[in-house]
This record gives C-alpha cells, structure tokens and sequence, in this order.
C-alpha cells in the first residue's frame, strides 16, 4: 500500500478554522486527521505546511510505517526540531490519518493498536458554554443550561470579557497584563456564580490562558481556591517552568499546562520540575496520536494525570477518544459542544450530540469511527496534493 494523495479542507464556521486532512492510498483505503488550529490565528498556515509536507515527505509512503514517517518529517522537516504549533500541528494531522488508514485497512478501531481499550466510555467537559456571559448571573444561567445538557464538569475563562456584539460569541484575553483589584473581584464573582448555580457536585475547571503575571495570578488563585476547582489551568507562560512551578507551590489547588507545549520535548522540562500535575496535550497539535501517548506514559511515571485538550472540528474530537481509551492516567477530556450544527455536520458520526451524563461511549467502527459527510465538506476544499 502507498500514500498516493491528499486533500486538505478548511472550512470556517461560526468564527472557527478547523483544517481536516484526509490520506488517500493506492488500495483505495483513506484516513481523516486533523491540525488543532482552529481558534487564534495559524489554520492557513498549517493548511499550507500540510501541502508542503505531503509533497515533499509523505507522497508514495507505505502509510503503515507510521513512526518511520514522523521521524522523517520529525528529523528532516528542520524547524520541526524546536518547532511550535504550526509545524506540529502539520505533523500531528498527518500523523492521525496513518492511524486511521491502518485501523480501517485491518478493520480495527485505532485503540486496538495502541494496546486496546481500558475503558469503553470517557469523562468530558464542557467549554464553550460561557462566551457570551457579562454579568454573574449570566454565566450562572449559561452554566444551569449546560449542566442541563448532559455535561457534569464546565470550563470557564475568569479573565475573558465578551467582545460586545460579536456574532461568534468570542471574548477578549486581559491585554498588556493589565490586573487591578477590580480583576480579581470579578474574576470571583463569575467563579462564585457558577458554583453557587451548578452546587457542590459538579466539577469546574479554570482557564487561565497565561494573562498575568506571577504575582497577580498567584492573588487570583487563592482567591479561587474556595471554589474547590478541578484544576487551574495555565497560570502563567506555558515555557517559564519556574514561574510555574512558583504558582504551583503557593496555591492549593491542581494546576493543568499543555496545549501550547509541543513533542514530549515541550513536555519534559514540566515532568522534570513537577511544576504541574496535570498535563493537557493536544492530539492535534503536539505530534499527534502515539506523540501524546509518550507524553502520557511520561506523565505516568512522573505521577501525573492527563485531561487531553481539544478545541477545532469534529474529526479532532473522535480522534481524542481514541487516545483515552487506551491510556492508565486519563482524567477528563474537553470537548466544545455548544457551536452551530453546521460545525458538526462535517463528519457522520460527531461525538459532542452523543454525551450523556457527563460521559461518552468510545467508537468501536473501524479506524476513528467516523466518516466525512462530502456534500457538507466538499466545498471548504483548500488544496489537493498528488
């Protein structure tokens, strides 16, 4: 079997960009991947890398010697080698498609090859749900309505203020690291609402997403502490070991870093500190599949827990079960449920509609589980590769 072509698709949803990669074969087999740049800026810019790479590195492959693959675009790529989230998450797109290829060409889903299932439904979380809140009691309904939905853990941004009238929901990030008293305290006050809304059974994470510095975020978290949060989730640079681990030591509470971390190089310097204690990676843009599995295995013998992170297409979502299914110390994985059909339209079988009471089955079809709907992706084709 060989690697004999490629389309890349880029469609733009509801303010999101999620690049879905599909791998075709001279056996007629096809494997779906995806580069988690969906928000923030960078999806053309992988969309493009991805095009490069087949070209130049993966056309006329055997799909199955999937790490011989990645070392090549790992060890010949050049800036792969300290690269971020562009190169990676090209790589990471590439590499979930082999995986797919190869469970769909043996009639197995993708977790019978990393060493099969040790559980058959995850644990997710909700994000997405509080975009749109202004006031404590906004985010108080919006978190009801999501407890309502299925979902028995939320995510929330403390820091993030809505951008008034924007059609896509999205909210703004603290800028300049500004913080005053008046930050922490409403900071407080939406955290407070959500708890006192949603009771003492429901867990809730906060996403901190680097915005202030050392001191201010330390002031914040202890503030939030009473709240008894899941995890506090990226305090500071995702590079500055050391703030973390300053942040880590002074607050009680777990702190979660790793969706801007890339490789179990980006990894390693966090385990060897123990700076947090729980690990986030990204599936679609630290390396890809058997990437995050090191990286759990690493977390493993560190004593840490992993609670994947996941925010781009509906492809990404499936592929990150496969992960869960099959790794010891799985916490929780994100998903975004609370978008528009047409986000998940893209794909037969879209695992966010399928949670029920906090929890989702694992997909036991063949490869990943599911299947590009082509009248409905069709037309976000970017390019074609041959």
């Amino acid at each position: 079997m060989k690697i004999t072509s490629a389309n890349i698709y880029a469609p733009v949803i509801d303010g999101r960009s999620p690049v879905i990669l599909e791998i075709e074969t001279d056996a007629g087999v096809a494997g779906l991947g995806e580069a988690a740049l969906a928000y923030g800026s960078g999806a053309p810019a992988a969309a493009a890398l991805i095009s490069e790479f087949m070209q130049r590195f993966v056309i006329g492959e055997d799909p199955f010697r999937i790490e011989a693959i990645w070392s090549k675009l790992y060890d010949h790529t050049f800036w792969a080698k300290g690269g971020g989230p562009v190169v990676f998450a090209a790589i990471s797109a590439i590499e979930q498609c082999l995986w797919d290829i190869k469970g769909r060409a043996l009639g197995v889903p993708v977790y019978e090859l990393l060493g099969g299932a040790i559980r058959d439904e995850v644990r997710v979380y909700g994000n997405g749900w509080s975009f749109r809140a202004t006031t404590p009691d906004e985010i108080a309904r919006a978190a009801e309505k999501a407890v309502k939905s299925g979902y028995d853990a939320l995510k929330l941004y403390p820091l993030g203020v809505p951008i008034p009238n924007d059609p896509n929901g999205r909210f703004t990030h603290v800028d300049r690291r500004e913080y005053s008293r008046e930050t922490r305290r409403r900071a407080v006050a939406m955290v407070k609402a959500v708890r006192d809304a949603v009771g003492p059974d429901i867990d809730i994470m906060c996403d901190m997403s680097c915005e202030l510095t050392t001191d201010a975020i330390v002031q914040v978290g202890k503030a939030l502490q009473e709240f008894d949060l899941l995890f506090f989730e990226e305090p500071v640079e995702p590079g500055d070991v050391k703030a973390l681990k300053i942040v880590s030591d002074k607050l009680d509470v777990s702190i979660a870093v790793g969706e801007r971390l890339y490789s179990r190089y980006g990894f390693l310097p966090v385990l060897e500190s123990r700076a947090a204690h729980i690990l986030q990676p990204d599936i679609g843009n630290t390396g890809g599949l058997m990437e995050t599995k090191k990286i759990a295995a690493m977390a493993e013998a560190f004593s840490m827990r992993i609670a994947p992170h996941v925010c781009a297409g509906p492809v990404a979502s499936a592929v990150a079960l496969h992960l869960d299914a099959c790794i010891p110390n799985f916490l929780i994985q994100e998903l975004y449920p609370f978008r528009v059909p047409e986000h998940f339209q893209l794909v037969d079988e879209p695992i966010e509609p399928q949670v029920k009471n906090g929890k989702v089955k694992i997909p036991d079809r063949p490869g990943y589980g599911v299947e590009l709907v082509r009248d409905k992706i069709e037309p976000y084709l970017a390019a074609r590769v041959e």
